[in-house]
């Protein structure tokens, strides 16, 4: 009998043994799960999520996002709002934020290029065939990002204003608040046409490209990326930004039309 009580007693302590090895186990898998936020322009938004996807699976490490035009993001970061990485789909927000000081300058590097593209319903009737025939009387609504901030409007309105038909377009524009809002009006028919980003346009639906912007209308679009100054985890953004310059991410961007530059 005491032995059976002794050998009950045994096992009782190896499986507590065990279940409290396995619980803090749980508990330093968790601790290590790290993880980091990154503000990026709404044109970034399926290629990101992609990569994040990918990141997580090689290292453990959650990449989360916030998706919004530049501008607003610009004024998240300058309110404090706590973020690691700041992901633009221009120099001027970035710029902006560095002559404050927000933005650890060291980081800071362009890394893609995009274009512009002038979109319409893959069903439109209207004969539009150029940026110049938008001005045409049949085209009563032209979605465009809000100039103020979204920097797809603002490489619009410098194509339209170098297209001397600026005033013109103005009179029937629709505003979204980023690029993917102005593109969903497009893929619904909410408006006559459009003006995206190339990698926009590549992955919608029943839409058509109807031109890029001619050569010298705009300034280039570049994407630059940056740690934030206030970022508690600059390691790890600074991990994720080398991932997403390494050969196999640069890749992927290009089979989402962007151009790296290198």
């Amino acid at each position: 009998m005491k032995k059976l009580i002794l050998i009950t007693l045994i096992i009782s302590y190896l499986f507590i043994s065990c279940s409290s090895s396995n619980t803090d186990n749980n508990k330093t898998s968790s601790s290590n799960n790290k993880e980091i936020l990154v503000l990026a322009a709404a044109s970034l938004t399926d290629v990101l999520t992609e990569l994040a996807n990918n990141y997580k699976t090689e290292t453990g490490t959650i990449v989360t996002f916030s998706f919004a035009s530049s501008g607003a993001l610009q004024s998240q970061i300058e309110s404090g709002a706590p973020a690691d990485i700041f992901f633009s789909a221009a120099q001027k927000q970035m710029d902006a934020l560095q002559q404050k000081d927000l933005i650890d300058t060291n980081t800071r590097k362009d890394l893609l290029e995009n274009k512009v593209v002038l979109i319409a319903p893959s069903n439109s009737k209207l004969n539009i065939k150029s940026f110049t025939d938008i001005t045409n009387s049949d085209v009563s609504k032209v979605g465009l990002g809000e100039p103020k901030s979204v920097p797809v409007g603002q490489y619009s309105e410098e194509i339209l204003s170098n297209l001397s038909i600026l005033d013109t377009i103005k009179q029937k524009s629709v505003y979204g608040s980023d690029v993917r809002n102005v593109l969903s009006w497009v893929e619904i028919g909410e408006v006559d046409c459009g003006i995206v980003y190339a990698t926009d346009a590549k992955i919608a639906k029943d839409i058509n490209i109807i031109a890029e912007a001619p050569e010298g209308t705009h300034k280039k679009v570049i994407y630059p990326i940056a740690v934030i100054k206030s970022s508690q985890n600059k390691e790890e953004a600074l991990k994720f930004i080398d991932y997403i310059s390494s050969d196999k991410s640069i890749e992927t961007f290009k089979a989402y039309g962007f151009t790296v530059i290198q």
